[in-house]
Order: C-alpha cells, then structure tokens, then sequence
C-alpha cells in the first residue's frame, strides 16, 4: 500500500502542486489549509504515515500544529517544507522530542528529494 501524506500549507496552489507530484510518484496524498484543519482531519481518525508541514500558517502556527498532532498520533513523521531561512525551528522540534527534521525550503528546486524522504518515512 501506498504511504500516505498529508500536506499542510495555507496555499493552495503549493498544496495542489506538491499533491499532484507526490501522487503521481504514487504517495497518497490529503492537504489542509491550516494547522487547525490538519489537527481537525487527523482528530477524526484519518490516518497518515507523515505530514509536510509548512511552518508560517494563520492561526495555528506549523511548530504548534505538528506538536499537536504529535500528541494525536505519535506515528506520524514530519517533514517541514517553508520559505523560512530560521534555524531556530530545529532547535525547538528537538527540544520538544522530535529529534531531527528534514527542513526543505520553498521554493523546492527538486520535488524528487521531497518524495525520496517521503517514502522514508
């Protein structure tokens, strides 16, 4: 079975584009707008083997998102996918018991790397 991802960025043409890539490199793929539609979706009961997470939403941010899903599902894997250069994210993932998390930085010159890590997971 194919893994299965969801996307989580506040725009909707980078959900579209990366779930079209991913699903035609055969990953299954869900996209949300918000940390609170993600957190909302994995609440009720769908299940993913990782989330890319962009980190500047509205409302919830994407560092508070993937620590509430965390607490959800402690299976999922993150990857963080941002036009952020800050390297404080890594730092405060892994203070929060994430241990290291793959960063990708928009705009993603290779979509292939993004699948490779994907699969992974």
């Amino acid at each position: 079975m194919a893994p299965t991802i969801l996307v989580v960025d506040d725009e909707q043409a980078i959900c579209d584009n990366l779930a079209a890539y991913l699903e035609d490199e055969g990953l299954r793929v869900y996209t949300a707008q918000s940390g609170e539609e993600a957190l909302q979706r994995i609440h009720a009961g769908l299940r993913v083997q990782a989330c890319v997470m962009d980190l500047r939403l509205p409302g919830m941010g994407g560092i508070e998102a993937i620590l509430a899903i965390r607490r959800l599902a402690p299976e999922v894997r993150f990857v963080i996918h941002t036009g952020s250069g800050d390297d404080v994210v890594a730092t405060a993932l892994q203070r929060a018991g994430l241990g290291r998390v793959p960063v990708f930085r928009k705009p993603l010159a290779d979509m292939d790397d993004l699948a490779r890590t994907l699969r992974s997971c």
